[in-house]
């Protein structure tokens, strides 16, 4: 029998964890502090605070500066191609640097070049620069680089820990478009700016930099810890990571097209502009429940099994928009979708670490990354073209509903998880 009465406390410092004797299953567990940090640090970042809150600075800009919407649009336009473009090589940075390094400095950036725009002038350069920089750093303050250090701390309870951080993305999206609009309303867009970068700066920032980091000695904390698993290039050969990126992008064609032409379509079939909202903020508040639901499933099923689900119930609510002609119809269909929307984004993270390991793991995340970025520009355009050609989206909406359903069997295909020693395990 062991002399030392506190092993489980000995273990933990060697580990770099608080001398608790405390696991993941324990509310005291450190690694809660890290998802709670992170759900506010996604919150604040560019997932939630730039892209939700976009749409409301739409017309105000063009009444200031007589621009187009088209105009003020293709600054978001450039901000999510630079993000797909540069989201592998800032993988590649936090694998290498570790996610600490990165997020620091990329929330700064990120909250700074928020506040600018309150600063914009009559020029559209201004704006569009400002929206590569964006774009540059975004998924530095995102849940890409929050993901990993996540992946850390929890083996057991992961689903249920991701879904906890991507649940600060759906708050931010129900509640920073109304905050948005309420300094708009009282105080002008250029107040707004100002009190969103300010946000970003103080709410993500401080947390980020007190509790987000690796699990691992603290002596070497300075350093990116070590873990084992797949090179991305190894992980570029499996027909795993393919099958996962070819149903991430068909849902993301499909899911992004249906969620911004939603509120247009519903219109077009008489429902009211006020009930239409109320479908947008129905697809928000389902999302939220989605993470949630999908991340405790995670942790109970096999992960294959709860995407297959999770893709089908998406393409079921697009199925069901395209022949919505009423607001319970409407709801009904935005519910549907907005579960697959909140669901997805636990989901690949999930099956990335539990088929490659830590080692790549960003790179590889921030390679899906890459493909869903430019598969969601493709969505909208498709879309518009369709009305514009026809006056209708229903054909199109059936054929992508009935594309994400064929897509969704290939998650059949993909195999048992690695062994053990395949994997890392906090």
């Amino acid at each position: 029998m062991s002399s030392d009465p506190h092993p489980q406390s000995r273990n933990s410092i060697a580990s770099g964890e608080p001398a608790t004797g405390l696991g993941e299953f324990d509310l005291g567990y450190y690694g809660w502090r890290v998802v709670l940090a992170a759900c506010f640090g996604v919150m604040a970042g560019f997932g939630s605070l730039f892209v939700y809150t976009f749409a409301v600075f739409v017309k105000p800009l063009g009444a200031e500066f007589g621009w187009s919407r088209e105009a003020v649009s293709r600054g978001f336009g450039l901000a999510a191609v630079t993000l797909g473009v540069v989201s592998p090589l800032l993988g590649r940075w936090i694998d290498r640097f570790g996610p600490r390094r990165i997020i620091l400095p990329c929330m700064t950036v990120f909250g700074c070049a928020i506040a600018s725009l309150a600063l914009l002038r009559s020029e559209l350069w201004q704006l569009y620069l400002t929206c590569i920089v964006l774009g540059l750093v975004g998924n530095g303050a995102a849940h890409l680089a929050y993901s990993r250090s996540i992946s850390t701390w929890f083996q057991r309870r992961l689903g249920t820990a991701l879904a906890f951080v991507m649940v600060g993305a759906g708050l931010g999206a129900m509640i920073l478009p109304v905050v948005a609009q309420t300094i708009i309303s009282r105080s002008g867009w250029r107040a707004a700016y100002a009190s969103l970068g300010g946000l970003a700066l103080l709410l993500g920032l401080p947390l980020s930099w007190r509790y987000v980091r690796e699990r691992g000695p603290i002596r070497h904390q300075s350093r990116p810890v070590v873990h084992s698993g797949m090179t991305w290039q190894q992980g570029l050969r499996s027909f795993v990571f393919w099958i996962i990126v070819a149903v991430l992008c068909v849902s993301s064609i499909s899911m992004n097209g249906a969620i911004t032409q939603m509120s247009a379509l519903l219109t077009d079939r008489g429902i009211t502009a006020g009930d239409a909202a109320l479908c947008a903020s129905m697809l928000g508040g389902s999302s939220v429940l989605g993470r949630v639901g999908v991340g405790w499933l995670l942790d109970r099923f096999f992960g294959a099994r709860v995407a297959l689900a999770v893709s089908l119930i998406t393409a079921g609510g697009i199925f069901l928009l395209a022949r919505a002609n009423s607001f319970p119809a409407g709801c009904l269909a935005a519910a549907l979708i907005g579960v697959g929307a909140g669901g997805e984004a636990a989901i690949t993270p999930y099956l990335l670490t539990r088929y490659f390991g830590l080692r790549a793991f960003s790179t590889l995340y921030g390679l899906t990354w890459t493909f869903y970025a430019f598969a969601a520009g493709i969505g909208p355009v498709i879309l518009g073209r369709a009305f514009d050609a026809t006056g209708s989206y229903a054909a199109l909406l059936v054929a992508l509903a009935a594309a994400l359903a064929l897509a969704a069997a290939m998650n059949l295909l993909l195999p048992n998880y690695p062994n053990s020693s395949a994997i890392d395990h906090p």
